[in-house]
């Protein structure tokens, strides 16, 4: 089944999706929903460490076999290996070729984690910056009474954020206030995601290995939040969350904010229409790989 509507060729979007799809379980579903919306044109996904010993390399291959079960043929790349990697990786340099390519649709850079090869991209580019636009997942929520632990996606590599901070490049920041809110339980994705074809029933099972896993005492036991779809979300729709311009704050070793930067400002999404963007992912995996999807084929 294909879509019965089209979306205005001036509405059309250029995408790069920077994930480190091999840390979490989040991760495949944000890749999923990215490559389902023909809004994006997604030009590479890049994987990215997440500060651990091979950790790009098994981002690469988790981001691989998503594709792979899609049919996708978008190019699945090496990123930045580590924290000050002086390297540029071929996935900063995708970054670069797309941002200096000639056309009017506007390129968007979603960082799903670390921001290391974004920062290497604008390092070994600095004329890019204002060519297109970053949206990442991460940081601390602002505000009195906001929770002060070590936000993961920042804290990965909170050198890499102060550059990009002390940017020019358009940054839309969704801090753990906004990603949080993507809670979902797992009988849910059951029912709406596991019957989906064989991508479907791939999410689901990932995402219960990662919970039954020594590295998810974290979670509630039976739900999960989608916190990088909402990066998906805001490109779709630009006001799916409450949003407000303000300064830029760099932010130390533990993700606190330490220094703002009063000439520096960025969009800042306090809260994520949930219901959008989780209602958005289901229907597209529907139409694409549902059971309705596969007695179109047979008609």
């Amino acid at each position: 089944m294909k879509y019965q509507f089209t979306v205005p060729d001036a509405k059309h979007v250029r995408v790069i999706v920077s994930t480190d799809a091999a840390c979490e379980a989040d991760d495949p579903f944000a890749i999923v929903h990215a490559l389902l919306s023909p809004k994006m044109d997604v030009k590479a996904i890049v994987a990215e460490h997440f500060a651990q010993p091979g950790s790009m390399e098994k981002s690469l291959a988790a981001a691989r076999r998503v594709t792979s079960l899609m049919g996708s043929s978008v190019p699945v790349l090496c990123g930045q290996a580590w924290p000050r990697d002086d390297a540029v990786s071929e996935g900063a340099s995708c970054i670069v070729d797309e941002a200096r390519r000639e056309d009017d649709r506007p390129l968007f850079l979603l960082c799903m984690g670390a921001m290391t090869t974004a920062a290497a991209a604008l390092a070994a580019a600095p004329d890019i910056a204002g060519r297109m636009t970053i949206v990442t997942i991460g940081g601390r929520a602002y505000g009195p009474g906001a929770w002060t632990f070590r936000e993961f996606n920042w804290g990965n590599d909170h050198e890499a954020v102060n550059a990009i901070l002390q940017s020019d490049v358009p940054l839309w920041q969704i801090p753990i206030s906004g990603y949080g809110m993507m809670r979902v339980g797992l009988a849910e994705l059951q029912h709406r995601v596991a019957r989906c074809g064989e991508i479907g029933a791939y999410l689901l099972r990932q995402m219960d290995e990662y919970n039954n896993s020594d590295c998810a005492g974290w979670t509630a036991g039976e739900s999960w939040s989608l916190g990088d779809n909402p990066a998906v979300g805001v490109v779709l729709h630009p006001g799916c969350g409450e949003n407000h311009m303000q300064p830029a704050w760099l932010i130390d070793e533990e993700t606190a904010y330490v220094k703002r930067l009063p000439l520096r400002r960025i969009l800042v999404y306090q809260t994520i229409d949930s219901r959008y963007v989780l209602e958005d992912l289901f229907a597209k995996l529907a139409i694409h790989f549902g059971p309705e999807a596969s007695d179109d084929l047979m008609k």
